[in-house]
């Protein structure tokens, strides 16, 4: 089943039920982006407007992503680029920035205290659905294929937020990584078992623009073909 048809599938039978689902499908997505580097940017008091930003080569992933909420996103979006001196390259990304709106200025409240980012404690009433961990997964998580591994990158937050994470994670997916750091960067480590465990809850919900991050094998996206 196609990952968006799939999400949609979930959303029943009547207008009514579908409405609802899809108003909880828009917070869960919008919480997973706000667990790694998207940005929502306050335009008031009560609203907000929601920025993607990727790299070029995960335009296809951008639009899949601006479907979810194609009345906010408006126009086109912008092709950018950024020097960076400390590698001396130059990189390509693409951005784009919704309209203005409620439902961006209520998620904003949720996640920044003092115009900055947090986990909230109440993390595992908010992340409840495998598209939520499909979604962080494909933002800031990678599979090191080799090793069978995954790594999921976290923000610059406190120990205890980062316990709140792996609680969530504990309680809504019974999975069970470990918090590590390298070079002053914090990650969620799973290991080969629960690298599987993850892949399998998430696969449904990826799109085949970012198959790449979930399959052991880089050019087939069979699942039966996996060692």
């Amino acid at each position: 089943m196609k990952p968006l048809g799939y999400v949609i599938h979930k959303l029943g039978n009547t207008e009514g039920s579908r409405r609802n689902s899809m108003i909880e499908i828009r917070k869960q997505i919008i919480y997973a982006m706000l667990l790694g580097d998207s940005y929502v940017q306050p335009t008031g008091k009560l609203n907000a407007r929601l920025r993607f930003e990727h790299s070029i080569n995960q335009i296809d992933y951008l639009m899949w992503k601006a479907k979810f909420f194609h009345e906010k996103f408006l126009g086109e979006p912008k092709f950018l680029s950024r020097f960076n001196p400390k590698f001396g390259k130059t990189y390509k990304y693409i951005r784009w920035q919704s309209s203005s709106c409620l439902e961006f200025g209520e998620a904003r409240k949720i996640f920044y205290e003092a115009n900055k980012k947090i986990i909230p404690a109440n993390i595992d009433s908010l992340i409840t659905s495998p598209l939520a961990l499909a979604i962080w997964f494909m933002d800031d998580g990678y599979l090191y294929r080799k090793d069978k591994l995954a790594y999921i990158y976290l923000p610059k937050v406190t120990d205890i937020q980062q316990m709140l994470l792996l609680k969530m994670l504990k309680h809504n997916f019974q999975l069970l990584p470990v918090v590590k750091t390298k070079k002053f960067n914090s990650f969620l480590f799973f290991n080969v078992a629960e690298t599987k465990r993850l892949l399998s809850l998430i696969r449904p919900f990826v799109p085949s623009c970012m198959s790449y991050k979930v399959y052991f094998d880089p050019v087939s996206t069979d699942p039966l073909l996996e060692k």
